[in-house]
This record gives C-alpha cells, structure tokens and sequence, in this order.
C-alpha cells in the first residue's frame, strides 16, 4: 500500500477547476518533486494531502486512512504530515525554541525539560543549534526557514510536505535549505516537494511530477524525464529552466 494515494482528484475555486482528475501515489521513503508553470495545481494538490483544502471529487488516503471523502482524525493527519511553506510563518515574539516546541507540548504533553531537549535535537538536523534562544527576527530568511524545518520535524511527521519553501530567499540562502533537505531526504524521510530547483529536482528526487494545466502531464525517475521528456509541453518547461 502506498503512504500516499490521489485518486481521480478534481477541485475548483468557483468556476475555475484547478485539479482536473490527479491521480498519483507516494510511497514510503520516495522523493517526490511536483514541478510546472504558475497555476497547473502544484500547491493546491500539496494542500489537498494536508486537508488544508477541501475537494469535490476523488478520493485521497494517508497511511490508508482516509483524508477525503471522509476526514477521519485531522489533528491525527497534520502530526503525521508536517508542511513547509513559502512564508516561514514563524511567532515573532517567541524564542526558536518556543517556536518549535510549541505544538509537541500542546499535542504531546511533553515537558519543560524534554522541549528543550526536542528543540535542540531538531535544531542540531538543520544545523542551528546554537540559535534556540534567538527570536525570529535576529535570523535571516534561510535561518527562519530552516527552523520552520525543524519545527515540522518536531512532531516526528512520517510524510513532509514543501510548499516552494525556496522561493521567498535571496539567491545565496537557497543553498542551505536545501542541503537540510538533502540531509533528510538521505535519512529516509518521505518528501513532496512543489519547487522550481531543477538541480534537486534532478539530482535528489526519487520521482519527478510534470503538472501541466490542472493534470498529471508526465511522471517517472528525474533522470528519464529530463534527458528525454515524452510530450512537448515538458520538453519546453524544461528548455526554460536550463540555466
């Protein structure tokens, strides 16, 4: 059984039908990378796994357990299922710590001592320990995003989902976060990434996703799909992507 399974997704905004029948499964220990143009559903499919949005059609299991059409456990799917997004939506008047330990306190009734404990362990992954006491706004946007990482990883998630987490960096901080990803991906965490960096696209991923206008348009290992691209439309997106 796969740890992720879409099947037969639509989804609208209004009249606007963004995920037009996505069927695709993740399993265990697989990187997956949704690459494609602004607009064919990328985040929007990613959301849908997490159950931050609703869909009309088609089904989507976590684990087995059912997301859509019957949400059994949210609280249970999002412990499960950390996700990273573009802005690092961390507290501002609260310490990196408190940032990362926050939800395992309330959730997992842990301690003083072991959030402490937690928080230097995550931080340790993503090479910041000596940052716990600092407040958001003393680091820079690699180091926030980071901590957004590490506050994902401190619930323990066993499927982490990164939405264009890059995007919001200068150029010269893009390089660390995804090297902490690199380091969990070789860890074995299972991972689906929505990015524009070709260069982890192909030499991290383990199953690379083409989205085309609301669909599926193309998926297979990194490599296949960048050395010889099956439809026209992938063969352009990659063209304009060489750097």
């Amino acid at each position: 059984m796969a740890l992720v399974e879409i099947k037969n997704v639509r989804k609208s905004f209004g009249d606007l039908e963004v995920l037009k029948d996505v069927s695709l499964n993740i399993e265990e220990g697989e990187i997956v990378t949704i690459i494609g143009r602004s607009g064919s559903g990328k985040s929007t499919l990613l959301r849908c796994i997490n159950a931050l949005e609703a869909i009309q059609a088609g089904e989507i299991q976590v684990e087995g357990q059912s997301v859509f059409p019957k949400m059994n456990g949210l609280r249970e799917l999002r412990q499960k299922v950390g996700i990273v997004f573009q802005a690092f939506n961390l507290f501002p008047h609260l310490t990196v710590e408190r940032n990362i330990t926050l939800a395992p306190v309330r959730t997992k009734r842990v301690d003083k001592a072991g959030a402490r404990a937690l928080a230097e362990k995550v931080l340790t992954q993503v090479g910041l320990a000596e940052k716990i006491d600092a407040y958001p706004e003393q680091l820079s946007g690699g180091q926030q995003q980071r901590v957004a990482i590490a506050r994902c990883l401190a619930m323990s998630p066993n499927l982490m989902l990164f939405d264009e987490v890059t995007s919001a960096l200068d150029p010269e901080l893009v390089g660390e976060v995804l090297k902490v990803m690199e380091d969990m991906a070789r860890r074995g965490m299972t991972m689906i990434l929505v990015t524009h960096e070709m260069g982890f696209a192909r030499n991290v991923a383990t199953k690379l996703v083409f989205m085309h206008q609301g669909k599926v348009w193309e998926e297979g290992p990194p490599a296949e799909l960048f050395a010889n691209p099956k439809t026209p439309e992938l063969q352009s997106f990659i063209g304009s992507h060489r750097h």
